[in-house]
């Protein structure tokens, strides 16, 4: 299936599923994904897709700070301000060397051209190792973390990351944040390589709801597939399925906000 890439800095402002109108920033590069992670239902495709080139270069700082502080004067004129201001784009932002500092200049630009919009942050939790992202993680509005499952086989299956992934570590860092994050889900069905993909059974819901509360997030984002993956094996859940999980979360008292 088609997929794409963010071919500017910042992008937008779009409708967002999850966050309202929302004003994108994407550190990576333009023509290519970068990320340490490369999800079989990721909308930018493939991580070493034909055509990328093979050196991939992160925007700079001054290149970030330079596009945004434009689009906000742009959108400040047209009295159109965003409600948050996204990193997201073509991989894992959190990867960039300097994504402290440009967080940092991201939160100053925030407040002096629309001081009520949020900062959100979508990231695979990867880089919860280093002091200097954790730092900025905590300074922004919604710190927006990866979690598709709780077993280590299902991860492997469909986010694909370059390193193994210990699911233990990762709810001990996640647990770290005590509360100040958002668990982001995606839920998928279908099949890749001869497989079945299903992150939605009984024993998949029950061990990730565990983990939920053991975590204890400020909010529970749970989605499914809206636009074009790279592989056209795989299935939506349905409505019911998804509010089904949002129930059963909102049941343990946090909240749950579930796109379809």
């Amino acid at each position: 299936m088609a997929t794409f890439l963010f071919d500017k800095v910042v992008f937008g402002p779009v409708v967002s599923r999850r966050l309202g109108i929302s004003l994108g920033i994407n550190l990576l590069p333009d023509d290519a994904k970068l990320c340490n992670f490369d999800c079989i239902y990721c909308e930018c495709g493939w991580s070493n897709a034909p055509g990328q080139p093979k050196k991939k270069v992160f925007h700079t700082r001054e290149e970030v700070s330079s596009a945004l502080e434009a689009k906000l004067i742009e959108m400040g004129s047209n009295k159109k301000l965003p409600d948050v201001i996204t990193f997201a784009g073509n991989g894992e932002p959190t990867m960039h060397p300097l994504f402290k500092e440009i967080i940092d200049d991201t939160l100053a630009l925030r407040d002096k051209y629309c001081p009520n919009a949020r900062i959100a942050v979508l990231t695979n939790a990867t880089m919860l190792h280093s002091e200097k992202v954790l730092e900025a993680l905590y300074k922004v509005d919604q710190n927006i973390q990866k979690l598709d499952s709780v077993f280590e086989d299902t991860i492997k299956f469909i986010d694909q990351p370059q390193k193994p992934v210990s699911v233990n570590k990762l709810i001990s860092q996640l647990k770290d944040f005590n509360g100040k994050l958002i668990i982001q889900t995606m839920f998928i069905k279908g099949s890749y390589n001869g497989k079945t993909v299903d992150n939605t059974t009984e024993k998949e819901i029950s061990a990730w709801l565990d983990a939920v509360k053991d975590i204890n997030p400020q909010e529970v984002m749970i989605y499914t597939i809206a636009r074009d993956t790279p592989v056209d094996t795989l299935e939506k859940v349905t409505p019911e399925v998804l509010d089904s999980i949002a129930k059963r979360v909102n049941n343990m008292g946090i909240k749950t906000q579930v796109s379809y």
